[in-house]
């Protein structure tokens, strides 16, 4: 029997990029330097590099999903660059207060709803108990029985934080 997948799933802005406010074009990005060395270390494991993130400036009419595909391209291009492959990115455009209509509603991919690590495991063949997903918001915490998520301390977190920086992370690995 072949061994499972291990996946370090990792939620987009606030974690891989710094959170600017629904960025969405190449020259408004910054990656965060502590994070592409998490994602070193998740490799160097054998773990896959995974990004799992609600895009609702989708829902709101602030950017379209070809957009966000482009960034995403043009992420694992520069990422790869330093010697960080994302295995692949899984968007949730969609928001119950939405501005445009196809994409209002409540999806099962909205994290902390567990539809897009799901959609992973299933197309991965990913251990969800070897694995971690790791994120700024309590709503990272995604709602999956055997996943362990650990949330970085950031503006959004309160007192609901795990560890205060990214580098603590990798003692999850």
């Amino acid at each position: 029997m072949m061994k499972k997948n291990r996946a370090l799933f990792l939620d987009r802005d606030g974690i891989l990029i710094e959170d600017t406010g629904y960025p969405h074009k190449p020259q408004d990005i910054t990656f965060i330097d502590d994070a592409v060395a998490l994602c070193r270390a998740a490799q160097d494991k054998g773990y896959l590099n995974i990004v799992v993130t609600n895009q609702s400036g989708i829902a709101r009419g602030m950017f379209s999903e070809h957009e966000v595909v482009v960034l995403h391209e043009w992420m694992q291009n520069e990422l790869a660059e330093q010697g960080v492959t994302i295995t692949r990115f899984y968007v949730c455009p969609y928001h119950v207060d939405a501005a445009v209509q196809r994409y209002r509603r409540n999806s099962p991919d909205r994290k902390p709803n567990p539809g897009m690590v799901q959609k992973a495991q299933q197309e991965y063949d990913i251990d969800i108990a070897g694995s971690l997903m790791v994120g700024d918001k309590p709503s990272d915490r995604i709602r999956l029985a055997k996943l362990r998520t650990v949330v970085v301390k950031s503006k959004y977190t309160g007192d609901e934080y795990d560890v205060e920086s990214i580098p603590e992370v990798i003692k999850y690995l």
